[in-house]
This record gives C-alpha cells, sequence and structure tokens, in this order.
C-alpha cells in the first residue's frame, strides 16, 4: 500500500481500497439509519414531552428559567467534550479502513483524559459563576453536578459508533436516557415538587446512562482485533490537529442551538425566553432525525473518504439526504400550516409565537434540503473549514440577535437564528460542492422533496384563498399524507437507491 502525508500536521489519504460493496455499505447504512431513527422517535417524543410538561407545570417565569438553565448546561458540555467526540468516529473509522487497531486504545486514552479534567473544571465554573448568568443560579447549580457524566456519555457512545456499533447510541441516549427524564419529570408534576427537584431530576438519567455506556465500550472491545499491521496514520499529534478546530466548533454549533434563549432571557426576560423555546422546540425533532442519519453514515463514510473512494461518499450523502428529507419536510411543512394549534398544546402563554414557528420551519427546510454537510467536511478531516463557518454563522446570529430582540422579542431571535440556519448550510455546501466533488441531490434526495411538497404543501396552497375551516385542512392533510405513504412504497426501491440519480 502507498501512502501520501499532506503537510506538517495535516492527514494522510489511505490508498487501500474498502472492501465493502456499495451495496452492502448502503444495507449497513439503512439498518444503522432505520435503528437510529426508531430511537429518534423516542428522543423527540420524549423531548416534546419534557417541553410540555415544562410549560405545564412550571409559571412561564420559572419555565423560562429552566430552559435558560439547560442552555447553559448544554453548552458546557459541549465545551467538557473538547470536540473528540467526532475524533472517535473518524480515527477508529480510518484504523477500520486499513484493517489496522493496533493504536485504538491509545486512542482512547488520551481523547478520555482531557475530558474529565475539562468537565470537572467547568462543573466548578458554572457553580462558582452561577450568580452571573442568566436565569436561576440554583437551577444551573442544580445541573452542574450531573455536567461529567453527559460528557462521558457523549463520547463513549461516539466511540461505540466509530466501531460501527449503532446499538449503545440508540438503547441507551436514544431511548432509555429521555424516556427517564420524561418519566421522572411526570413524577415531579404529579407530585407538585418545585422548579429545583424538576432541574435535577431532568439530569439524572445522565449517571446510569454514562455508566451503561462505558460497559458498552468495554464489551465491543473485548471482540476486537487489534493485530498490528504499520497501516494506520494515527499519531496523538494528528489526533488533536483534528480535534482542536472541531473543538471549537463544536462549542460554537452548540452555541447556535442555545446562546438565543439565552440572548432572549437577558434582553427580553425570561416569559418570553419560554415562549421561543417552546416555538421552536419542533427544530430539536428534526434536528434529531438528521442526528440519527448521520451518525450511521459517518463511520463508512469517513472509510471511503480515506481511500479517496469519491463514488461511495456521493452515494452515502445523497442517501443520507434523501432519508432526512423524507421524514423532515412534512414535518416542517405540517408545523408551519398548523403553527396556532402546535402552539395551544402548550397553554395560551405561548400563542404569540406563530412567527417564530414559521420563520424556523422555512429555514429548516433549505437546511435539510443541504444534507449533513458539517459531517461530510469533517470525515473529509476539513475540520478547520468547519470551524470557519460555524463562527461566521455564529456571528451572524449574534448580530441579527443584538439588534431584534430588544425590539422584536422571540421573533427576532428566530429572524436571527434563521439567518445562522442559512449560512452554516449554503456556505459549507458550496465547499462540498467545489473542494470535494460531493453534492446532496441525488435522484432520491429530489423525489422525496417533490412528494413532500405536492402531498403536503400544495393542497394547503390550493385551500388557502379559500380560508377553509380546520374540518377541511385536516382532510386535505390526511388525504396528503395517505397519498405521501403511498408513494414511498410504490417509490422505495428508488428512495433507498440514492446513488442512482447520478
Amino acid at each position: 500500500m502507498t501512502t501520501t502525508w499532506s503537510g506538517s500536521g495535516g492527514l494522510q489519504t489511505l490508498e487501500r481500497p474498502a472492501a465493502e460493496s456499495p451495496g452492502g455499505m448502503l444495507r449497513g447504512a439503512a439498518r444503522g439509519g432505520i435503528a437510529n431513527l426508531a430511537g429518534t422517535v423516542c428522543t423527540g417524543l420524549a423531548g416534546v414531552g419534557v417541553t410540555w410538561l415544562a410549560a405545564r407545570a412550571l409559571d412561564p417565569h420559572a419555565a423560562g428559567a429552566f430552559f435558560a438553565a439547560t442552555a447553559t448546561f448544554g453548552l458546557g458540555v459541549t465545551v467538557a467534550k473538547l470536540g473528540v467526540q467526532t475524533s472517535l468516529v473518524y480515527w477508529p473509522a480510518r484504523m477500520r479502513a486499513v484493517g489496522d487497531l493496533s493504536r485504538f486504545g491509545e486512542c482512547l486514552r488520551i481523547a478520555m483524559a482531557p475530558v474529565a479534567v475539562a468537565a470537572l473544571c467547568i462543573t466548578a465554573g458554572l457553580w462558582f459563576a452561577a450568580d452571573l448568568l442568566p436565569g436561576r443560579p440554583d437551577l444551573v447549580r442544580a445541573l452542574a453536578l450531573f455536567l461529567p457524566a453527559a460528557a462521558f456519555t457523549d463520547v463513549l457512545l461516539s466511540t461505540t459508533r466509530g466501531l460501527r456499533s449503532m446499538r449503545p447510541t440508540v438503547l441507551l441516549d436514544r431511548v432509555m436516557r429521555p424516556a427517564a427524564q420524561l418519566m421522572l419529570l411526570v413524577l415531579v408534576w404529579a407530585a407538585g415538587w418545585g422548579e429545583q427537584v424538576f432541574a435535577g431530576l431532568w439530569a439524572l438519567p445522565y449517571i446510569p446512562t454514562a455508566l451503561l455506556a462505558g460497559y458498552a465500550l468495554r464489551s465491543l472491545k473485548s471482540t476486537l482485533r487489534l493485530d498490528k499491521s504499520d497501516e494506520t496514520d494515527f499519531t496523538p499529534r494528528r489526533f488533536w490537529y483534528f480535534t482542536t478546530p472541531r473543538a471549537v466548533a463544536s462549542f460554537a454549533q452548540m452555541a447556535l442551538q442555545r446562546v438565543d434563549v439565552l440572548m432572549v432571557a437577558a434582553l427580553a426576560g425570561l416569559a418570553p425566553a419560554a415562549m421561543y423555546a417552546v416555538a421552536g422546540r419542533f427544530v430539536i425533532l428534526g434536528q434529531f432525525v438528521n442526528q440519527g442519519v448521520s451518525q450511521s453514515v459517518q463511520p463508512r463514510l469517513a472509510e471511503r473518504l480515506a481511500v479517496r473512494d469519491t463514488d461511495g461518499a456521493n452515494l452515502l450523502y445523497r442517501q443520507a439526504t434523501a432519508w432526512v428529507v423524507l421524514c423532515c419536510w412534512p414535518l416542517y411543512i405540517l408545523v408551519f400550516t398548523y403553527a396556532p394549534l402546535y402552539l395551544g398544546l402548550f397553554g395560551e402563554h405561548y400563542e404569540n409565537g406563530v412567527g417564530v414557528v414559521r420563520v424556523l420551519a422555512a429555514a429548516m427546510l433549505v437546511a435539510t434540503a443541504c444534507g449533513m454537510v458539517d459531517v461530510v467536511l469533517a470525515m473529509a478531516g476539513r475540520t478547520w473549514w468547519n470551524l470557519a463557518n460555524v463562527g461566521l454563522a455564529l456571528l451572524v446570529m449574534l448580530g441579527v440577535d443584538a439588534l431584534l430582540i430588544p425590539r422584536s422579542g422571540a421573533f427576532g431571535a428566530a429572524t436571527g437564528l434563521a439567518a445562522a440556519v442559512l449560512v452554516n448550510n449554503l456556505v459549507p455546501l458550496v465547499q462540498v460542492v467545489r473542494g470535494l466533488g460531493l453534492h446532496p441531490f441525488g435522484r432520491a434526495t429530489l423525489i422525496a422533496a417533490a412528494m413532500a411538497t405536492a402531498c403536503f404543501a400544495v393542497p394547503q396552497l390550493v385551500l388557502w384563498p379559500l380560508h377553509p375551516g380546520l374540518i377541511v385542512k385536516f382532510a386535505a392533510t390526511g388525504a396528503g399524507a395517505v397519498a405521501y405513504c403511498y408513494a414511498a412504497v410504490r417509490l422505495r426501491t428508488v428512495l433507498m437507491q440514492g446513488g442512482r440519480g447520478r
């Protein structure tokens, strides 16, 4: 095997071909994707359930404080992970591509020790700085205690995915933890306990999840053949060269999802922050679907790019995009259409967020069509490009938020997030097309988008000038759903073979 080195600190291109055929690659990705999507349904429903309970069990001020505290917690967890979760998918996948996993243990050790130190430092920082943060200091402190467990959970499960095992992620992070959180919060609601208990029990399931994730990784590692063939290009220096920009990009990516809630809380108040968090909760459902599909594709994508198999990488990228569009476009179109009903589920305090819902739904339609562009860049080793893209998107969001939130409250924050979402997807899409020769617009993607538009958007556009009642709208949606399912079954072969669109 010949290898090339791209320069100081760069990433090697491995020329040994991967043994997996395109058909086997798609079947493997599909199995992982379907399992992850099933788990994603549980995660999404539990997430909406938690939001509903927070909106119903707590007053708007307390709900806003809870959402602000969870936003701070999420940012802290992201910083603590130091970006290694992507590296622990990327490097084991490269090792598998050349059949040399002899340095897997070293890879895991040099990632875990810094994460442990960072998690403890951030926990201490949040505890002592809680009074300086937006929202309620007691809620921030209650969540901070569980931050190391949350960070280790994600890092350990990322490693199992790098070894092509999706089951621990699906069972532990997609099903067990969200279900436990929801059940504990139902108990809090029924017992009438306060906000601090609500926050603490929301975070408690991270502890058993982290322990079980460690057990799953240990069991998986015991089955590996760690033969040494001197083929892998792994070194600690290259690991951190890949990881460093990803660490900053991961924080910026999480900031895109969380900082706006904190800014609304600081600039407009906790009640508007609660409304914004509730109105935008549907976005998380789509993000979970995208994450579930991406995680199943990531290891194979890294392997294909490691051996310069552009056709295989394109096939995976287009297929993954088609799946996400097939699942998410109906969701976003329906939420756009029925925004008042969606918000009414959470109570009368949140019914003024229709504009927020529709701005975000429109932006997410565009983002979904771009596919997992950030994952493609990362698995191609372009983590510095990723960092620049996310940094630009974050600056756009912060600028728009600072300008509009004082005037427009939650709607201003939604406008800022929508602008950032477009930047964070369209800019890397251009880079992927021009720099890597890949794009997500295969035949399956275009068919999935056309099906969703024809079955869900067109009927509502036809009815809109007539101002029909809800019964007529529901009938049109029901007919569209039947047609959509029928078309998906009839076209299943095309939808499952995204590469045929080339």
